[in-house]
């Protein structure tokens, strides 16, 4: 039996920055997708999960978030889609936080706060030293398009290193066949990880304010 909770329309497109903070920020979808942690333990877990999938270690990142969502179309289809993504499309707040490819390619992305790409009071190095309106760059550090020859999973995933602004680390999309061992009923599962110390200083992230991002 289909889940009553899941959406069985796409998401409206935001068309301005108040209806980003609607859509983004306000509105909180039915199905929570974020991964928490019960413990130290599985915390771990997940940091071994990571590093034997995509071949790069979290453990040093005071920040880790994981989002799962799972969708109802081939991983093939998903990862696709992923492909063609340039920040225009109603599951991004593109008014908030604008995409900027370079050379229209996935492997190096700039992202803008309000889509200003200029500097704060004309300050180059931002304010105290902080570029406040440039949030961060993405530079690709690897684009697995096809499935390793070994993954009975059908894995594909953009990763990326996180520069340029307040979050120093990784960050990846990764989609997958589900397992149905582990209570996965979609078709598929999209996760989405990020893995960063705030301004690159551990100490940041134990200020409250900055654990809630």
């Amino acid at each position: 039996m289909m889940n009553e909770l899941v959406p069985k329309y796409p998401p409206f497109r935001s068309k301005n920055i108040f209806t980003d903070i609607k859509y983004f920020l306000i509105n909180t979808p039915s199905i929570k997708t974020l991964v928490k942690f019960d413990s130290e333990e599985e915390h771990q877990q997940y940091c071994e999960s990571i590093l034997q999938r995509i071949g790069i270690g979290v453990e040093d990142y005071r920040m880790l978030n994981i989002h799962r969502i799972g969708i109802e179309v081939p991983s093939s289809f998903l990862f696709d889609e992923l492909l063609a993504w340039n920040g225009d499309s109603t599951c991004w707040p593109n008014h908030l936080a604008k995409v900027n490819l370079q050379d229209n390619q996935l492997d190096k992305i700039q992202i803008f706060l309000f889509g200003r790409s200029k500097y704060l009071f004309g300050l180059k190095n931002g304010f105290l030293g902080l570029k406040l309106l440039h949030l961060f760059d993405l530079k690709a550090i690897r684009i697995q398009k096809v499935p390793a020859a070994n993954d009975a999973d059908n894995a594909r995933y953009l990763l990326y290193e996180c520069q340029g602004g307040y979050p120093i680390g990784v960050f990846s999309m990764y989609v997958r066949t589900s397992i149905p061992e582990r209570g996965e009923k979609e078709m598929s599962q999209l996760f989405l990880m990020v893995g960063f110390n705030f301004y690159g200083k551990k100490s940041w992230s134990n200020i409250k304010p900055i654990r809630l991002i």
